[in-house]
């Protein structure tokens, strides 16, 4: 049997994510993803929050780092987050001004010349780099693509 045949219904699980602080690190993902706590652990030594929407776990913080995120080293480049319409993204990108994050750009960047998807390119409270999407709306002569001769995403 080749994996592929054992691997049908493929789908990404949750993410796990290690933080500094978990209460800071689980306020900005509850409001900028709308996401609800829904178990923790509060051992001082094991303190972790899982984090869901609809049932489904999608994010877990675990407090077990120093530091910021570096780029300079193997595991992870972003993580990107598809919403519905490019409404959607605006108004996450405004929430995220009044949080005040770190944006990658100014504004919504399309993924490619001549795409109609794009999104905003934004850190969280430990640098790691997150994007929110959509695959429509978006009009690419209105902003350029930063890099045309890389995959679609706003971080190189």
């Amino acid at each position: 049997m080749s994996s592929t045949t054992a691997l049908r219904a493929l789908q990404t699980g949750h993410v796990g994510l290690n933080v500094t602080d978990l209460s800071r690190s689980t306020d900005f993902y509850r409001a900028v993803l709308g996401l609800q706590l829904t178990h923790q652990g509060t051992d001082p030594e094991r303190r972790y929050a899982m984090l869901g929407r609809d049932g489904r776990l999608v994010l877990t913080l675990w407090q077990q780092s120093a530091g910021t995120f570096s780029t300079a080293t193997p595991g992870l480049h972003h993580l990107s987050f598809e919403v519905e319409s490019l409404d959607e993204v605006r108004a996450t990108e405004e929430l995220l001004r009044g949080l005040g994050a770190e944006f990658a750009y100014d504004g919504v960047v399309p993924h490619g010349e001549g795409s109609a998807s794009g999104g905003i390119f934004f850190s969280d409270p430990d640098g790691i780099r997150l994007e929110v999407y959509t695959r429509t709306g978006v009009d690419a002569t209105d902003t350029e693509a930063p890099h045309t001769d890389a995959p679609t995403c706003g971080f190189f």
